[in-house]
């Protein structure tokens, strides 16, 4: 039976060496392969493509939100308007009650008054016997 032979430091060394050095090229030549650069290229391409979507997805709802916010500007001033168009003829209404308010009690109180001078001339009359 043959004995177990162990390597030595130096030999370690230099096997692990040329494994390393092996690995290095093996790498290096897939880089070099026409296939793999195409490949890159075309995942280069594919994530310019969606950066380039996503950043028209995003302009599009910028855009759709500037118009949702007009919009509603555009609903609010409406709103407005239509309450202030409602208001009108309920102000006018009020406006003509208060008159109408005001000019009957000028006219009771001239009826009152009226009424008061009438009495102080009966008054007088009664007073005076003639």
């Amino acid at each position: 039976m043959s004995s177990f032979r162990s390597p030595d430091l130096t030999e370690r060394r230099s096997n692990a060496t040329t494994v390393k050095k092996e690995m290095l090229e093996k790498f290096r030549a897939a880089r070099q392969e026409p296939a793999v650069e195409q490949q890159r290229l075309k995942r280069i391409a594919v994530n310019e493509a969606r950066t380039a979507r996503a950043a028209g997805r995003e302009a599009a709802k910028k855009v759709r939100e500037a118009e949702r916010a007009a919009q509603a500007t555009r609903a609010a001033e409406l709103a407005a308007q239509a309450h202030r168009e409602a208001e009108q003829p309920e102000v006018l209404a009020k406006a003509e009650a208060a008159e109408r308010g005001a000019a009957l009690a000028a006219a009771q109180k001239a009826e009152r008054d009226a009424r008061y001078a009438a009495r102080k001339t009966a008054k007088k009359i009664r007073r005076r016997g003639y």
